[in-house]
């Protein structure tokens, strides 16, 4: 039996000297890290571009790579930029929290600047690129040129009805006047995948893999939609007819309205689910693992009218099933897949997640009830799930300490056994890396015994969200070797390949 733990670290927390993590030296550093504690997998969120609310399971593209995080030093070494031209800007002043609002305003400026010098000096490469990726880059390009034609707008709002809709004489309009915005898209996301190339082959050498969401909804305000909207459920005008959410619950008498479009799986099926495997096949350049975020909803999922402003007048309908996941896990050979299973549990997502064999989710920070069981407890992580402590959506563990009550914390403490001596953080991880899931992942807030301000998203709220960052010297070989001893106390230690 393999078992095997990672850290589950956004991009975007990693330390740079121009406001948010990017792939630069911070990265490789962090790889390195890894190696060192013995850890296999690197898991980060969503790579692709946010748009409002920062969020990165709201993107303006499935198959895009987030301009912020191409690292503006590595351009300086390619010559596309001078250090002068990026030290003086104002990223924020805080290093361990993401000022979005002045990231937005500065780095485009200088991505163009980089474009000017380098579409010349890579005018091949980028060539080759365009061609290898034509089938989502030339859309998502034009997508991004009439935005900024029409000041950043939503394409639902585009005054242009013909581009709005997407008909073939405008986009051909379009790419001929924004023949140049369309170059500067296309050459950013060149750049993206060349520094993520350069990345992943770095960590695959050192031994370390990478786990990433595919979201399994898309934003409405995405190429993906505009492009292929025959695809989702729009009316005649383009517009949703109903759009994704979750049922009223004990934490939400509201439910939670997501707002996003929702899949026209009739139409999906016909088409042998072609869009969903060309989605995932652009996810396996970014990944190895893929963990396929609220998977439940291809079992039924719940659809709310559009335009109402809670999700109280939703209802479940059902989704595709193993049609559509047995596609996926048959189609892609060299990919593995963890199902979140998070959420309202039916025997329906059950079976699906039983007959798909894929892994689960186990959360401990959702197993103590001194009252009664539950399928997050220690004891019940079975060997194929995925163990966390809490995900990006929940508290660190000194943020949880804080919400929960004084007869769950004592139930806690005997349960998993905390010494004296012994931090909450450290307990957690411990008892993390004892159960029996072939796999353990732990934020790295805990592993620094961060207190619960560097919390990465409270679901539910509309800021303040996705803005925690690693302090540049966080990483010592003394924190290195801890985490490699708890690693190996409990036999998830990566095979040595010489063995």
């Amino acid at each position: 039996m393999v078992r095997e733990s990672g850290i589950l670290m956004p991009m975007s927390s990693l330390p740079s000297p121009y406001g948010i993590g990017t792939m630069g030296k911070s990265a490789y550093r962090f790889v390195d890290f890894l190696k060192s504690a013995g850890q296999k997998y690197w898991q980060v969120l969503p790579l692709g571009p946010t748009s409002y609310g920062d969020s990165p399971y709201f993107s303006f593209s499935s198959f895009a790579g987030n301009p912020y995080f191409i690292d503006l030093d590595l351009l300086v070494k390619d010559k596309l930029l001078k250090k002068k031209e990026i030290v003086g800007r104002d990223w924020g002043g805080d290093p361990e929290r993401v000022d979005y609002g002045r990231i937005y305003m500065n780095r485009f400026p200088v991505l163009r600047l980089a474009y000017e010098r380098g579409k010349a000096l890579y005018a091949e490469e980028l060539a080759a690129f365009r061609k290898e990726n034509a089938a989502w880059l030339e859309e998502y390009a034009l997508f991004m040129a009439v935005k900024a034609r029409y000041g950043g707008s939503s394409w639902v709002d585009w005054p242009d009805e013909d581009i709005r809709l997407h008909k073939a004489r405008a986009v051909k309009k379009y790419r001929e006047e924004l023949a140049d915005e369309l170059g500067f898209w296309s050459f950013v996301q060149f750049l993206f995948f060349r520094q993520w190339k350069s990345l992943r082959d770095y960590a695959h050498a050192q031994g370390i893999e990478f786990i990433g969401d595919v979201p399994i909804y898309v934003a409405l305000d995405s190429a993906d939609v505009w492009s292929a909207p025959g695809f989702f459920q729009l009316d005649k005008d383009n517009r949703p007819v109903e759009v994704a959410g979750c049922p009223p619950d004990d934490f939400s008498e509201d439910g939670q309205l997501w707002g996003n479009p929702l899949y026209d799986w009739d139409k999906m099926k016909a088409d042998g689910f072609g869009w969903w495997i060309r989605r995932v096949e652009g996810a396996g350049k970014l990944f190895d693992v893929i963990r396929i975020d609220h998977f439940r909803g291809f079992d039924s999922y719940w659809a709310v009218p559009y335009g109402d402003t809670t999700a109280r007048r939703g209802r479940w309908r059902p989704g595709p099933g193993m049609d559509l996941v047995g596609v996926l896990t048959g189609w892609f050979h060299d990919l593995r897949f963890i199902a979140e299973d998070l959420g309202f549990k039916t025997e329906g997502v059950e079976k699906l997640l039983q007959d798909s064999g894929l892994p689960g989710m186990k959360v401990l920070e959702f197993a103590f009830d001194p009252k009664g069981e539950s399928e997050h407890m220690p004891h019940n992580c079975v060997n194929l799930s995925v163990c966390y402590i809490g995900t990006h959506d929940n508290e660190v563990v000194n943020g949880w300490l804080k919400v929960v009550d004084r007869a769950s914390l004592k139930y806690v403490a005997e349960y998993i056994h905390k010494g004296e001596d012994e931090s909450w953080c450290w307990a957690m991880i411990r008892t993390g890396m004892a159960t029996a899931s072939q796999l353990f992942v732990a934020q790295m807030q805990d592993v620094l015994e961060l207190p619960g301000y560097a919390r990465v998203n409270s679901p539910g709220t509309a800021s303040g969200n996705w803005q925690w960052r690693m302090k540049p010297d966080a990483l010592n070989a003394k924190l290195a070797k801890k985490l490699r001893r708890c690693t190996a106390t409990y036999r998830r230690l990566p095979k040595d390949p010489a063995d």
